[in-house]
């Protein structure tokens, strides 16, 4: 009788553990705002300090963003919430040609595949994922209810806003005149990690930590989690976009700089008429 108790036991506890949840059923969701601040170098220092809070009023929804993690312990996925545009009450069609599109990361795989709709044609950037070498510090804080410590790197700062486009960072990059090759610019990279959360998973481009990531400080731009559920009901999407051209980061960096530059060079010839 004992035998037979015995093995009716352990028959349970066999059917218990291999119906244990699958890695990929561990997931949650991260939610980030994030605030930037105005860079208006020499023609800033031209403006009043009236004219500064009026042109910070009209880029509000460029400089304070609203995003949302999804992600198991592979996979993540990030999009940023659509805001009205502070003045005209319309979305900011001009600044969602140079913002970050959806974002799918597999730490697994490292795999990165991103949405990009430049000027009304899809683009499906698909790539590795950002190089991060971490440098892990002695320092740690609370943030919410969960402890976090610091790590820091430095990266090329055209490695981090791939997607964006600007004439001064154009500018910089050209040839000088004595035909030197110009200084790459570099961002240095603060971020605050929780091994509460162990996954690998950060917003943007940011991952690799023992932990999820729940700030960040890079460059002129704060991203701060605000609020994480862990395992919500349901299951979260996770599926990485499909649409578009498919292209890689520095292809599609090219793309949009040599667009950029033909409707530069159109509007001067318009002028010259």
């Amino acid at each position: 009788m004992k035998s037979i108790l015995f093995k009716i036991c352990f028959l349970a506890v066999f059917l218990l553990l291999s119906n244990k949840p699958d890695v990929q059923e561990f997931q949650g969701q991260a939610f980030y705002s994030s605030k930037s601040s105005m860079e208006l170098g020499s023609w800033g220092a031209r403006m009043s300090e009236a004219q500064k809070k009026q042109v910070a009023a009209r880029l509000k929804n460029r400089l304070e963003k609203t995003y949302v993690l999804n992600f198991n312990k592979e996979e993540s996925l990030f999009n940023e919430e659509d805001k009205l545009d502070a003045m005209s009450g319309a979305t900011d069609s001009w600044g969602k040609n140079f913002a970050r599109g959806e974002q799918y990361k597999n730490v697994k795989d490292n795999a990165l595949v991103q949405n990009q709709e430049f000027y009304g044609k899809q683009f499906l950037v698909k790539d590795e994922l950002q190089k991060f070498n971490w440098v892990m510090g002695k320092e740690s804080k609370q943030i919410g209810q969960y402890m976090c410590f610091k790590a820091s790197t430095i990266v090329p700062t055209t490695e981090l806003n791939w997607y964006d486009f600007s004439w001064g960072s154009l500018r910089n990059a050209a040839p000088k005149e004595d035909g030197t090759t110009p200084e790459i610019q570099m961002t240095t990279i603060e971020a605050w990690y929780t091994p509460q959360i162990p996954v690998s998973h950060g917003p943007a481009e940011y991952w690799g930590l023992p932990g999820l990531i729940l700030e960040v400080n890079a460059g002129n731009t704060t991203m701060l989690c605000t609020k994480i559920v862990m395992n919500p009901k349901g299951n979260l999407d996770l599926e990485a976009p499909s649409k578009g051209k498919e292209i890689t980061k520095m292809a599609y960096q090219e793309t949009i700089t040599g667009k950029m530059k033909e409707m530069r060079d159109n509007r001067g010839r318009r002028r010259s008429r």
